[in-house]
């Protein structure tokens, strides 16, 4: 978690949408969805110490 750096990330369909759905529930992102070329990606911690990444294809 220091270094910033996710244990694990997951494709999912669309990470805006997931990124707004568990916000909502309470889920603590350490990044916002973020267009980095062909993919968006966002970080969110799982409160066991890791960090878990979200992504999908951006379009």
């Amino acid at each position: 978690v220091a270094d910033g750096i996710p244990f694990t990330a997951f494709v999912v369909d669309d990470v805006r949408a997931e990124y707004e759905r568990l916000a909502a529930l309470g889920v603590r992102f350490t990044q916002q969805p973020t267009d980095m070329g062909p993919v968006t990606t966002a970080v969110l911690d799982d409160t066991c110490g890791n960090l878990v990444q979200l992504q999908s294809a951006t379009g």
